[in-house]
């Protein structure tokens, strides 16, 4: 049974969080205990029609009208910026950025439009990008925090790391005959790394400025992240994971909870426990190689 839940959350009236994917699975549910316990909320999603549908059914949910859609493709990185800057415009301080979007088990040909794999590109420099363009308004804030999505699945990553000559350009199938699915995690696997390493080097960079920068594992469970898993694997996803809302507590908990103000740099997985994750995933000299990597990708954007 969960050790912390719903009832613990705090009042977060005057507070304004943006939550990437925030209108479906694990990131709608975020929305809706933020939006419920009294922040300002903008859901940073595709325009699109699923997207005013739950800003609608939030508002309906909830009570309260302090939801606004933040337009973003996480696949295009001047439409990052663009996001950023359309924020920026109408808000000077950020209490809460939850980077909740993400693209899990992809073919490994899909690109995004900038050309990188999709999985890195979304899961981990789109929101690299974003988090950076949003520094001022986050350092205008005491205490901001930063969430970032990860997984356990981030054991999943390739033995160096991340093959960092694949993460950009067109690649063709499987380098690896009739395997293409294991590659697939792989990919997988090593954004959900990137996602904890750039979280602590979040942590370490902005730390004396007040930033808060924790990594969580919401668990496995039943979202459309699964819709890119193979018949057998589906079957077995959606017969072990836990219902959605499980899924959006530790998120929570760590956008949330006074107590984790102390918990920067640190990995939680459920429900909100300290927890370590891999030994890449402390790897200080990896962490600062990925955020130079993604800093000279976004120099032009």
């Amino acid at each position: 049974m969960p050790q912390w839940s719903l009832e613990d959350m705090v009042s977060m009236d005057g507070k304004i969080a943006i939550v990437t994917g925030g209108n479906g699975g694990i990131g709608y549910h975020a929305t809706k205990n933020l939006l419920k316990h009294g922040a300002k909320v903008y859901m940073a999603s595709r325009d699109s029609p699923k997207s005013h549908d739950a800003i609608q059914r939030l508002k309906e949910e909830t009570g309260k009208d302090a939801i606004y859609l933040l337009p973003i493709d996480l696949s295009d990185l001047r439409g990052v910026r663009k996001a950023a800057e359309e924020y920026l415009s109408k808000e000077s301080t950020l209490d809460v950025l939850m980077n909740n979007a993400g693209v899990m088990a992809a073919p490994v040909d899909q690109l995004t439009k900038d050309g990188y794999d999709l999985q890195f590109g979304v899961n981990v420099l789109a929101h690299f990008h974003l988090t950076m363009l949003l520094l001022p308004a986050l350092l205008a804030t005491p205490n901001p925090r930063v969430i970032n999505i990860s997984s356990r699945g981030h054991l999943m990553a390739p033995r160096a790391g991340f093959l960092w000559d694949k993460l950009k350009g067109p690649k063709k199938g499987s380098w690896i005959p009739g395997l293409g699915f294991i590659e697939r995690y792989q990919f997988y696997g090593q954004s959900k790394l990137g996602n904890i390493l750039f979280s602590n080097e979040l942590a370490r960079r902005y730390g004396d400025k007040g930033l808060i920068a924790i990594s969580v594992h919401p668990g496995v469970i039943q979202t459309e992240l699964g819709r890119n898993h193979n018949n057998i694997n589906r079957w077995i996803y959606w017969n072990i994971a836990y219902p959605v809302e499980y899924g959006a507590l530790t998120q929570l908990y760590a956008a949330n909870t006074p107590e984790a103000k102390e918990l920067s740099g640190k990995y939680l997985e459920p429900v909100a426990k300290v927890t370590a994750p891999s030994s890449l995933a402390t790897d200080p000299e990896l962490a600062k190689k990925l955020w130079e990597y993604c800093e000279q990708e976004l120099k032009d954007y």
